[in-house]
């Protein structure tokens, strides 16, 4: 029972005496120690097995237990010399804090007293200076009261001063005394309770409107709305009174300008009548020379009259742009039948000059006056008619060296003037859109009869094939057109030219590119067997000439110019349009009808190339390979298609050299055309012997390296194939080979054969396997049983996907033949 307890004590002991890990790393950094006993994991049947590690240590086992006893007694020791020196620390603590609270008190009394003594210092300090305080106040009351009376004195005189001054018109001194009267006047507002403040208020405004009145006469008196004509020049009483009228109420000022404006444009609403010859478009020139001739003798009567803040040479100007608009529109409406394009055209040229004339002269500040009605501004322009103007043959220059968007000069700020007499024009826009629809039209008729009349382009092998010139023509009429437009408005009309500009350029696809391509036909005779081995009569089964394929090439070399050049014209009416009408311009299809144009051409290509190598591969598969007694030299019929190829394509890759990409699209799709058509003849090449299944894969090996060379065949500049050309003739050629190795290879015994069938081609169906077997001239009866070995030996379809096996058996689709045609890739690899 007391061993229980004294280990539950000892359990007990431990528990207590477990340390955190980092009170024990604190403990070791103070006290470090390398004995054994201290360690935190210390392990008593460890220690004791160093103690004793045999057993021939345990003949000194009473000197260890003595030893480990008196450090026993010293460590109590120790303990009990601590404990005992504790004993006293909670009284000395005690004390220490006594004697802090004792300190703390004294040091509060300290400050007690230093307060008392500061609130007695200032009480001191106020009584002191409250005299100083009241002289400060005496004293800035008066000098306010001083400054108060000079002023009521200054105002005073300055109000009989104005009254006296605004009887005898002495406008000039009017001016800066009642700047100054006002100016002091600001002073007193605090001040209008006391009466005599009020009445000094109440004639100063007074006197403000008797001058206004006075003035506003003296200026009627001086230019007469009606009657008398204007006198020869200004008073200086007049100039006087204009900076008198820059102090009153700004209504005055307005009224000022209104009346002199008015009866200075009177004589042009006289001239220019609505009944007058001169009030028509053809005429409009006399408008604009008239308004200079004016604004010229303002300049030299009138300029020194008025302040030159006023700017009302420039409210002149704006004035009559005003008044011409509103007669030009009406005279339109009331004449439209009369208006034809070339005086419409005449008219808004001569328009939008004066309005460059007027931004050349006038800053444009008057346009924001709250006192004119103000025209629409128009949206930041992207207008070229702000630029130098290029002439036609610079324009052309530009249109056929690549386009519309050449770097562009530095722009001029944007015309302030622009639109304020040019917008009555835009309701009669539409006779100038039906001009150019017009035009367009005949454009496109011309064109046709000139292709007719020249016939197709000559044969170009230098620079690569030429751009038909009816296109640059084309689209640098469309230039000049979309200028001009955006000069005249920028809203519908332009969305109506942009109808237009689609509707042409459909038709010149279809009219002069498709409408001109080559039509292909069939040939009317045959050709004999023997014909089509001889190697020199092979170029016979082209169908296309030298012209025509020149002429194919001119034209997929002109819809792609266009379909760069409709992207830019898209790009520049986009520009040049509303913001708001930005979404209405699109040209997308007609960029997809030039895309189609350039597919077609390259078809026709295509086409030709292929159907001249037809005869050759029929006569591939009309030789009796069964006969074949030795391997020799390429075959005829690959002569024959080299012969093609090298007379077709170097023409093509000449005429098509500025237009590198589609080459390329032209090799590729001649490779996806030529390559299974070649597998389709190689399978009815049947039966073969062993020799002549070598002569054929010999002459596949001789086409795959033609093929390969195809881009750069009979060029003295050899360049790389394009990586993406060069995988389909790798995969596709590499694929027939294959099919040949498999017909050299022997058919017993079965098991090999269909391995080996199954490991060469990853066609993996029967119908594949079939035609092998055909091209061997096996039976019937040896053909079921191989193809039922076959069948055993494929690998089991997926599950819920056997009829689509089935059909893959028969008909594999385009994507089953490109994995089949990878897979091959990697096992040729492998065996290389």
């Amino acid at each position: 029972m007391m061993e229980e307890e004294e280990l539950e004590f000892v359990e007990e002991l431990e528990a207590v005496l477990q340390l955190t890990p980092e009170v024990q790393l604190a403990i070791e950094q103070v006290f470090p120690s390398q004995d054994p006993l201290d360690r935190a994991d210390f392990n008593a049947v460890e220690y004791i097995n160093t103690l004793f590690p045999t057993e021939q240590s345990l003949a000194n086992i009473d000197e260890v237990v003595n030893k480990i006893r008196l450090k026993i007694r010293r460590l109590d020791d120790n303990i009990r010399t601590v404990v005992r020196g504790q004993t006293n620390v909670g009284q000395d603590g005690r004390q220490a804090l006594e004697e802090a609270q004792k300190a703390i008190q004294q040091l509060f009394g300290k400050i007690k007293d230093i307060k008392d003594k500061a609130e007695k210092s200032e009480q001191m300090v106020k009584e002191i200076t409250r005299d100083i305080k009241q002289l400060d106040h005496a004293k800035r009351h008066l000098t306010t009261s001083i400054t108060t009376l000079n002023h009521l004195h200054m105002l005073a005189g300055g109000v009989d001063s104005l009254e006296a001054m605004t009887r005898r018109r002495q406008y000039g001194e009017v001016a800066n005394l009642l700047q100054g009267v006002m100016n002091v006047l600001e002073h007193f507002h605090k001040y209008m309770g006391i009466p005599q403040i009020r009445q000094l208020s109440e004639r100063v405004k007074a006197a403000q409107t008797e001058l206004g009145q006075q003035i506003l006469a003296d200026f009627e008196e001086a230019f007469p709305s009606q009657g008398t004509k204007r006198p020869g020049g200004p008073s200086n009483v007049l100039r006087d009174a204009c900076l008198v009228a820059n102090i009153l109420d700004p209504r005055i000022k307005q009224e000022i300008i209104k009346k002199f404006i008015k009866q200075h444009l009177s004589e042009y609403l006289v001239l220019f009548q609505e009944n007058q010859d001169v009030a028509w478009l053809d005429k409009i020139d006399r408008r604009y020379a008239w308004i200079k001739r004016q604004l010229v003798d303002y300049e030299e009567k009138y300029g020194r009259m008025f302040p030159r803040e006023w700017c009302m040479a420039e409210r002149i100007a704006v004035e009559f742009c005003h008044v011409t608009r509103t007669e030009l529109a009406k005279i339109m409406r009331t004449r439209a039948k009369e208006i034809e394009v070339k005086l419409l055209l005449f008219a808004i040229q001569r328009t939008t000059n004066f309005e460059g004339f007027l931004a050349k002269r006038f800053s444009g500040c008057t346009l924001t006056d709250g006192s004119l009605k103000k025209l629409e501004s128009p949206p930041p322009s992207t207008n070229p008619f702000l630029e130098d103007e290029p002439t036609p043959e610079t324009e052309e220059l530009a249109t056929e060296k690549g386009d519309l968007d050449q770097p562009k000069k530095p722009k001029a700020p944007d015309n302030p003037f622009h639109g304020i007499v040019s917008k009555c024009f835009e309701p009669h826009l539409y006779v100038y859109i039906e001009s150019q629809d017009k035009n367009l039209g005949e454009l496109i008729d011309r064109f046709v009869a000139d292709f007719k009349a020249q016939g197709p382009p000559k044969p170009n092998t230098d620079e690569g094939g030429a751009v038909l010139p009816s296109c640059a023509d084309l689209f640098v009429y469309y230039k000049k057109c979309m200028v001009q437009c955006s000069q005249l408005s920028t809203g519908e009309p332009m969305i109506a030219l942009t109808t237009i500009f689609q509707k042409y350029l459909r038709e010149y696809a279809w009219k002069i590119l498709s409408g001109n391509l080559p039509k292909t036909t069939t040939s009317s005779g045959g050709l004999t067997i023997s014909s089509l081995l001889k190697e020199k009569e092979g170029s016979e089964a082209a169908k296309f000439t030298l012209e025509e394929l020149c002429l194919i090439c001119g034209i997929l070399s002109t819809a792609e110019y266009c379909l760069a050049t409709t992207q830019q014209l898209e790009e520049k009416l986009k520009e040049k349009v509303d913001v708001s009408l930005i979404e209405r311009i699109n040209l997308t299809g007609e960029m997809d009808t030039f895309s189609t144009v350039i597919s077609s051409s390259i078809q026709l290509l295509v086409q030709d190339l292929d159907a001249a190598c037809d005869p050759a591969l029929t006569a591939m598969s009309k030789m009796q390979w069964q006969n074949v007694e030795h391997v020799g030299d390429q075959s005829p019929y690959v002569t024959s298609v080299i012969l093609h190829i090298k007379q077709n394509v170097p023409i093509i890759r000449d005429n098509l050299a500025s237009t590198r990409k589609y080459f390329t699209q032209f090799c590729i799709k001649f490779a996806n055309s030529f390559i299974p058509k070649f597998i389709t003849h190689l399978f009815k090449c049947k039966p073969i012997s062993m020799v002549g299944a070598e002569q054929l894969l010999l002459d596949t090996h001789s086409l795959k390296m033609v093929l390969l060379d195809l881009p750069s065949i009979g060029s003295q500049v050899v360049r790389k194939a394009p990586a993406s050309y060069t995988k389909i003739v790798v995969k596709g050629m590499t694929r027939a080979e294959m099919i040949l190795k498999v017909v050299m290879a022997p058919h017993e015994p079965l098991v090999v054969f269909v391995d080996n069938y199954i490991k060469l081609l990853t066609d993996c169906n029967t119908e594949t396997f079939q035609k092998i077997l055909d091209m061997k001239g096996l039976k019937r009866s040896e053909q079921s049983s191989m193809l039922e070995l076959l069948r055993q030996r494929l690998p089991a379809p997926p599950s819920g996907a056997e009829s689509s096996g089935s059909l893959s058996l028969t008909a594999p689709t385009p994507e089953q033949e490109s994995s089949r045609i990878r897979k091959l890739e990697k096992l040729i690899k492998k065996r290389l």
